[in-house]
């Protein structure tokens, strides 16, 4: 079944990529793939260029692909080890979920941040309290790690 469900969303990506998004498996193996996002424009990551990992269980889409920041990002629901604290990657799954929603939902995260749910607090306190300096820091790293 996953294996199935897995080929089928890779090639309707083919078909109709995610704007701003690409992904697609690492060698031969199609339970691990690269995705790749381009940094929203009008955000603290425009012109950077972000690569994730993600490995689907052998029971998808009932359980949700494990997806991570394989570059360094400063965001409030993105740690150091670059896990993601996206609702949909959790409990909020579902398997009508696709790869391509899921790509698209990270996009929107880097865009328009939630500091209520955070995995880092003292980025979160900061994009609450100073937004500018927020800004810098994520351009800098964004320069510094993605481009």
């Amino acid at each position: 079944m996953a294996l199935k469900r897995i080929n089928k969303e890779l090639q309707d990506l083919g078909r109709d990529p995610p704007s701003q998004c690409s992904a697609g498996p690492v060698d031969d193996d199609l339970f691990t793939w690269q995705a790749t996002i381009m940094g929203p424009s009008d955000s603290a990551y425009e012109g950077g260029v972000f690569f994730l990992k993600i490995v689907f269980p052998t029971d998808y889409p009932f359980k949700p692909p494990k997806v991570s920041f394989n570059t360094k990002i400063y965001h409030p629901n993105i740690n150091g080890n670059g896990s993601i604290c996206l609702d949909i990657l959790r409990s909020q799954w579902s398997p009508a979920l696709t790869i391509s929603k899921v790509l698209l939902s990270i996009c929107s995260l880097l865009t328009d941040p939630n500091p209520d749910d955070p995995l880092c607090p003292d980025i979160a306190r900061q994009y609450k309290s100073d937004r500018k300096r927020y800004e810098e820091i994520a351009r800098e790293w964004t320069q510094k790690y993605a481009m």
